[in-house]
């Protein structure tokens, strides 16, 4: 017995040291070495080097910094604003109005998540250029004398807050189908209006949503850099993204003041979090008890068209109209519109930019390296995510707090941050992982661990213990039950959370911009050079065809996920 219970717990240790392990390897050694680059004076490569804050301290002083690091805060708090609207208006639709087609419209709303933020840039670059942009020429067209200029910080707040809106609708829209609807009841038979209510009543009770939402999309716009990239360059309006790569791909690149300035990103995404809980503290928001109750729709009358009508025109604007610039820049022999009429001149279009994309070696080259990192990433991130969630949520072994709060925290680090940390941890250590396909994997698994982990462990807290300690008693092992009950059960969400990983690894820009090499270029940064090199006819033919793969592949897990929930 004695030497059963002390196999037992030497296997617990064994198990939790691996994790520890592994998530030191991923995430705590990368970070550390950045910190590292930030007070040193040698560089990644270097085998000597003095401990110095001079580049810390540079950056910190530099006035251009401050500039940009302001710059950063405006666009994304000005991004998170909208985004806020936009997706408390959706979430309140959906869920507490009568508002028709509302299944589709709650499709709709997630539907900017399937454009990647480069993507995006690149899209809104052709249609609200103040030269060029086909909304200009629209415009021209009818007489109007007004142009569009996306080329400028207000450009880039309304384009983070269109296409990061998802994020506050999927905190904001559980919320409000699992809100208690009595105290807007109470509200409404004391004669209370509706717009009163929402604001009194409604918005308050889901507070921590609304925070968590918003948060969320504030630290995704930190680290974003394909949107600032296209629509802020043009003016040379710099965000701290955009400030990082110019030091990185500068000749000589400056590695110490851009591990500096990655250290600054962090600071105010952690910042961000620690408002976040400060405002949550000693504050009870408890709307659902144990009686059981049917979520309150209003009853909107002749408005609830309206909305329905918003909803068309937010779809319109984020996804059509874009997906139909990048349709148009691809198919045109030349993107010029000398007037409105134009567009409709068929003699003018040709499959001539497809063909001399897929004509480029790289073109095949990108996405033969795109799909290999992508499923490795799932997979390997998807049974690591598995193995943490599962000590997590279903043990009780010891350090699995720390377990959680070390997965937790690549949340709080932008992606740039990740890819810059990365070249300081693996540039100069031999074995020749940095520059190929399993380093930007690492990346992604270490980037989107939080996602996964937070994905997986709604599926586990699925299944009763009792499963679980049914099979232990009869003699069965840990590995045995979790094999034969545990993944079966949560299979669809397996399946889900791998899938989420291989689309976040197709988007991916920030982490792959520093770490990939001429033979695993991927799609992601393909795309950025050929947005760089001023082809845009070509560049808008990319854009189409990663944007495809990511439909198709959303589709064919949604279509995947749904059969095995109907097998399980």
């Amino acid at each position: 017995m004695y030497n059963h219970s002390t196999r037992l717990s030497a296997y617990r240790v064994i198990w939790t040291l691996l994790l520890l392990s592994i998530l030191g390897f991923l995430i705590i050694y990368p970070i550390f070495m950045l910190g590292v680059g930030a007070v040193s004076t040698g560089g990644p490569t270097a085998s000597e080097g003095q401990i110095s804050f001079n580049a810390f301290l540079q950056v910190v002083h530099d006035p251009n910094v401050l500039r940009v690091t302001w710059n950063t805060l405006v666009v994304c708090a000005g991004g998170t604003i909208i985004a806020v609207i936009v997706g408390l208006f959706f979430s309140w639709v959906t869920a507490r109005t009568n508002t028709p087609f509302a299944k589709v419209i709650e499709a709709v709303s997630i539907m900017p998540l399937l454009i990647p933020p480069l993507v995006a840039g690149v899209a809104w670059s052709i249609l609200g250029s103040p030269q060029t942009g086909l909304l200009n020429v629209l415009l021209s067209g009818l007489g109007v004398d007004a142009k569009f200029n996306f080329y400028t910080p207000t450009g880039i707040i309304i384009i983070f807050g269109i296409y990061y809106a998802p994020y506050v609708y999927m905190f904001t829209a559980s919320a409000m189908k699992n809100m208690d609807p009595s105290l807007e009841e109470a509200a409404a038979i004391s004669g209370v209006s509706t717009f009163k209510t929402i604001f009194q009543i409604t918005l308050p009770l889901i507070l921590p949503a609304i925070i968590a939402g918003s948060m969320l999309s504030f630290v995704v716009m930190l680290g974003i850099y394909g949107i600032p990239a296209t629509l802020g360059t043009p003016e040379r309006y710099t965000v701290l993204t955009t400030y990082i790569y110019e030091l990185l791909s500068s000749a000589p690149a400056d590695y110490n003041r851009a591990a500096a300035t990655s250290l600054i990103l962090i600071l105010v995404t952690a910042l961000a979090v620690i408002a976040q809980q400060q405002v949550l503290k000693g504050k009870s928001f408890v709307t659902v008890a144990g009686k059981a109750f049917k979520p309150r729709r209003i009853d909107l009358g002749g408005w609830r068209y309206v909305t329905f009508i918003v909803a068309v025109i937010y779809l319109f604007i984020a996804v059509v109209l874009p997906m139909g610039a990048l349709l148009i820049g691809s198919l045109r022999k030349f993107l010029y519109l000398p007037n409105a009429a134009a567009v409709f001149d068929m003699s003018a279009y040709s499959l001539g930019h497809f063909q001399r994309l897929f004509s480029n070696s790289l073109t095949t080259l990108s996405l033969v390296n795109t799909l290999k990192i992508g499923v490795t990433t799932a997979i390997a991130g998807g049974f690591l995510s598995f193995a943490l969630a599962y000590t997590i949520y279903r043990t009780r072994l010891p350090f699995r707090r720390l377990i959680d709060i070390i997965s937790t925290l690549p949340i709080a680090i932008p992606g740039l941050v990740i890819g810059v940390a990365y070249i300081w941890a693996w540039i100069s250590l031999p074995g020749g992982i940095y520059g190929s396909i399993w380093i930007l994997s690492l990346a992604f698994v270490a980037r989107f661990i939080p996602d996964t982990v937070k994905s997986l462990s709604t599926s586990l807290l699925q299944v009763h213990s009792e499963l679980e300690e049914a099979s232990l008693i009869c003699g069965r092992g840990r590995l045995y039950t979790i094999k034969k009950i545990i993944l079966p059960l949560i299979a669809p969400g397996l399946i889900s959370s791998m899938s989420l990983l291989f689309i976040l690894a197709i988007r991916e820009l920030g982490s792959s911009l520093f770490l990939y090499s001429s033979k695993s270029l991927p799609m992601s940064v393909l795309l950025v050079n050929l947005y760089e090199g001023g082809d845009f006819g070509v560049t808008a033919a990319f854009s189409v065809v990663q944007t495809a793969i990511l439909v198709v592949v959303v589709l064919f897990t949604t279509w995947l996920g749904r059969t095995m929930s109907i097998a399980k």
